[in-house]
């Protein structure tokens, strides 16, 4: 079982890209489940979500507590929370970042989600929304294809631009 815990700020799509990643491993022919854990935060507030993907049915529906990959998609986040308690020796991480991050031990990638996002001009009440670009950075990653992440996207969402934001993180995640 591979699982990812995705750290954002609540507005920003973090629940909605674990759905998304959800359904794309769905399409992927896996097994996968997406749950959020929040309070009664408000937008701008720290999230978290978890994603879980396999072979086989899962049976388990909870917080992840040792993820195989961690997903930031807010590095301000990073000041009040340690994304990367527990993640798994040699595990992966993700982060929103214009500027390279890296941490010892980690395979670590960067690209600049809230840049495409703006550039696609994704926002909602002043804030970009990184639910969609996330997909393609991570398909890039392997975790899921691209296929199946524009095929997720397009069934939650009518608007193209989505799919725009999507490419251009998976193709400046290979470049």
């Amino acid at each position: 079982m591979f699982e990812i815990r995705i750290h954002s700020r609540g507005g920003q799509g973090g629940v909605t890209a674990a759905r998304l990643l959800a359904m794309a491993a769905l399409h992927d022919g896996k097994y996968a489940t997406a749950c959020p854990f929040y309070g009664a935060e408000r937008r701008g507030a720290p999230i978290v979500s978890f994603v879980r993907i396999d072979d086989k049915p899962i049976k388990v529906y909870s917080q992840i507590r040792q993820p195989d990959m961690v997903v930031v998609l807010d590095t301000s986040v990073m000041d009040t929370v340690d994304v990367l308690h527990g993640l798994k020796k040699g595990g992966r991480i993700f982060i929103n970042s214009a500027g390279k991050r890296e941490f010892t031990g980690f395979e670590c990638r960067n690209v600049d989600l809230t840049g495409i996002a703006l550039r696609e001009n994704l926002v909602v009440s002043g804030s970009p929304i990184l639910n969609t670009p996330v997909l393609g950075a991570l398909a890039s990653m392997g975790i899921i294809t691209a296929e199946s992440g524009k095929k997720a996207i397009r069934e939650m969402f009518s608007d193209e631009r989505n799919v725009k934001a999507a490419d251009a993180a998976y193709k400046e995640m290979s470049a």
